[in-house]
């Protein structure tokens, strides 16, 4: 495998080459003076900082370059929301985390071209875990655009984080977290994952239903990476046409992962029905209550609970108080004793 290695300074470039050339033939350049020829490259591994606007503008010089080439990593110095898109968004099919370790890199390249985020080290605070959860929204969405197979194990794997660390800090210190570092749709799924995870701690869920739980949380709004940008994060209300488009999410959704492995008939059934309500008036098949399984009835619980108390733009958060007032107040479409037993998790907790 012919890998090119690109790296903003002599200092990265030196290193990425001592490690991949024991195994591969390599080229590389520094970013300024960089130039791939040839059609027999394989992957190309970047290393620089991108929060330079030079450095950014040299990539995006070498976009259409870089999209011919399978394997696109990007090694990234921050655990940052910010510098996981930027990478994505430059083309990267990998981000890994610096400092990068050899095993780690040399893995990525012998596997396939799905997107991945690897965080360094298991995270320790609500920060970091929620860096690498929104990291792995950032892959599933770029995936489902790009028309690549989402990374299942991944998903799962930040699910997880986040459920320990929900487990380990609470939910109050995630919420806060979320919403002073997260934005729009990746803050809402963050916010819906831990929400739900909580919920189900405090159910006394056993650890296979809580791993169920997460993943449908995880997988859920997957079907927005199918609606317009402009839609989607629109700074204000929507009109009813712009509303009928995101009601569309749900069912994009299980077309997206309808077919993959690892995506179980149960987590299907929640990414499609998580609107659905007991009296059917959901959407988007108007299920009623003998329908509508368990987790999603917790989902669904979750889902409204995290949209209310978001931090948006356009709109002032609620109090976690007046969001469950709002709950409670939706008699007949949620299961009332779920609705009473939320409310530790939606006041205390």
């Amino acid at each position: 495998m012919s890998i090119y290695v690109v790296a903003d300074t002599q200092d990265r470039l030196s290193s990425l080459r001592a490690i991949l050339e024991p195994k591969h033939p390599v080229a590389g350049d520094l970013l300024g003076a960089a130039s791939i020829r040839g059609n027999d490259v394989a992957a190309v591994v970047v290393s620089a900082d991108l929060r330079d606007v030079d450095n950014i503008a040299a990539l995006k010089a070498m976009s259409s370059t870089f999209s011919r080439i399978p394997k696109r990593i990007f090694v990234l110095n921050e655990r940052t929301r910010l510098a996981v898109v930027q990478a994505y968004a430059l083309g990267a099919t990998h981000a890994l985390l610096n400092p990068v370790k050899p095993a780690q890199l040399l893995a990525k390249l012998a596997r396939g071209a799905t997107p991945s985020i690897v965080p360094s080290e298991p995270p320790s605070s609500a920060r970091e875990a929620a860096s690498v959860g929104a990291a792995s929204f950032v892959s599933m969405f770029s995936a489902v655009t790009c028309g690549w197979a989402v990374n299942v194990a991944e998903a799962r794997d930040a699910g997880n984080v986040i459920a320990e660390t929900i487990a380990e800090h609470g939910l109050s210190d995630w919420l806060t977290t979320v919403r002073r570092h997260h934005e729009g749709t990746y803050q809402h799924c963050l916010l819906v994952t831990g929400i739900a995870v909580d919920f189900g701690l405090s159910l006394g869920m056993a650890k296979p239903d809580i791993e169920r739980l997460y993943a449908a949380a995880m997988f859920h709004d997957l079907g927005k990476a199918r609606i317009p940008l402009a839609v989607l994060d629109k700074p204000g209300r929507l009109d009813p046409e712009e509303r009928a488009l995101i009601e569309t999410h749900p069912a994009a959704g299980h077309a997206v992962l309808k077919g993959t492995p690892g995506i179980s008939a149960e987590i299907l059934d929640a990414v499609r029905h998580h609107h659905e309500f007991l009296d059917g008036s959901g959407y988007p098949d108007g299920l009623c209550a003998e329908s509508i399984s368990d987790i999603v009835r917790i989902l669904t619980i979750s889902d409204i609970f995290s949209a209310l108390i978001e931090q948006r733009t356009y709109k002032t958060a609620m109090s976690r108080a007046t969001a469950y007032e709002v709950l409670q107040g939706m008699k007949g479409k949620l299961e009332r004793p779920l609705v009473e037993a939320f409310r530790d998790v939606a006041l205390n907790r």
